[in-house]
């Protein structure tokens, strides 16, 4: 059904009355007008009955008015019900309570307010700096939150919850790879997959498939499979700079490295580091979070892809970049960028470094900065050596700190 907005432009248009012209006869400001039409502002009954009187409506702009009130209204008990029940169940959790309490308050106040995307923008920080357990406790109480928001919802606000489902999804996902729990992970990715479909929203559908093809280079998939993945979803790009974009080129150069592919993967290096340069500035600049795409990403993915292939000077100098431009508070990123480098010292033939390289590596790596992501390239480091190296003592060392 067309909102209140949409009513009052099709009968100002009818009128033949530009925004000005209708401010001027009905005394209100022509900005606010525009701002009600786009569904930017929600006026108050005086404003619908002064332009009803403005354009001749005959009632027909109070009436829509009042229909759309009443749903309003109607909308703000569904989701006091909502929120007043799960707060007030007696087994769930302390914070699924507090945040379903703070939810209902909000709507009591104003239920077309949506803090979601903040919401979401927080958690994209809060992943690289949250200790792992506190993060995921609070991300199952929200997630909880907004699953019975969705169930209540059923009106136009349902697509930006659905987004907002479908991008913490994904940081579900992340942290139980990370933690070693890649079976779960992968129902996860699964699960946010669908959710992104049904929110409709072309980004958080690339953005989704993006993270689970980065992903899939460290879960113990098959290469070949996680290459089929990324080209799945590759006509969903249309060419558009978005991190998810860039995120999906990214985690498809690693799968290619990983298949053996080196040449492909050297060459979807070349079309992500020409796409990089056209993203907005607020995305590259975006250095903390999860969602943006700074520049450390592309030399973080060169520094992956050319090691592989063993164009060792290529991938020395992407590490230089990256760890200059690495945050410090991305410890585990930084970590895997100087593995890298081990293997660099490996495939050149400094064998004995290499492996005393990662195993220092892991030793001065903080224990809740140990994980599987850390782990995983670290193997990748130990499968550079040759068969007839692997007898080293400090071969075996550093296996055991992998497997530890």
């Amino acid at each position: 059904m067309d909102g209140f907005g949409d009513i009052l432009k099709r009968h100002r248009k009818a009128a033949g009355l530009s925004l000005r012209d209708l401010g001027d006869t009905a005394h209100l400001d022509f900005s606010y007008i525009s701002q009600v039409e786009r569904g930017a502002r929600r006026p108050a009954k005086s404003f619908a009955d002064a332009v009803d009187r403005a354009l001749n409506a005959g009632g027909a702009l109070t009436e829509a008015y009042d229909r759309q009130a009443g749903d309003t209204d109607m909308h703000r008990r569904t989701m006091l019900r909502a929120m007043g029940a799960l707060a007030a169940a007696p087994a769930v959790a302390p914070l699924v309570g507090l945040e379903a309490l703070r939810h209902g308050l909000g709507a009591a106040v104003d239920v077309e307010h949506d803090e979601w995307e903040q919401i979401v923008a927080d958690y994209g920080h809060g992943y690289y700096r949250q200790p792992q357990a506190e993060l995921m406790a609070q991300l199952g109480a929200d997630m909880t939150v907004l699953q019975h928001q969705l169930a209540a919802d059923t009106g136009s606000r349902r697509p930006r919850l659905l987004r907002a489902a479908g991008r913490l999804s994904v940081i579900v996902a992340l942290s139980l790879v990370a933690s070693g729990q890649a079976a779960m992970g992968r129902r996860w990715w699964q699960t946010a997959q669908r959710v992104a479909d049904e929110s409709g929203d072309p980004d958080t559908r690339v953005l989704v498939r993006a993270w689970d093809v980065v992903n899939g280079c460290y879960d113990g998939r098959h290469p070949a499979a996680v290459v089929a993945m990324s080209e799945q979803v590759l006509p969903l790009l249309h060419g558009q700079a978005t991190s998810a974009a860039c995120g999906l080129l990214a985690g498809r150069a690693q799968a290619l490295s990983l298949a053996g592919r080196h040449a492909e993967a050297v060459a979807t290096v070349r079309e992500l580091a020409d796409l990089a340069e056209q993203l907005p500035a607020t995305i590259v600049g975006d250095v903390e979070s999860l969602w943006g795409w700074p520049e450390h990403r592309l030399r973080h993915t060169e520094s992956w892809v050319f090691t592989h292939a063993g164009r060792l000077d290529r991938a020395e100098q992407a590490q230089d970049r990256a760890l200059e431009l690495y945050p410090q508070s991305q410890g585990r990123l930084r970590a895997q960028v100087q593995l890298h480098r081990a293997a660099c010292l490996i495939r050149g033939g400094h064998v004995p470094d290499g492996l005393r390289l990662a195993a220092d590596l892991l030793d001065g790596l903080p224990p809740e900065q140990h994980n599987a992501l850390v782990r995983s390239v670290a193997r990748q480091a130990m499968d550079a050596v040759p068969a007839a190296e692997r007898r080293r003592p400090v071969f075996g060392e550093l296996a055991d700190r992998v497997t530890a």
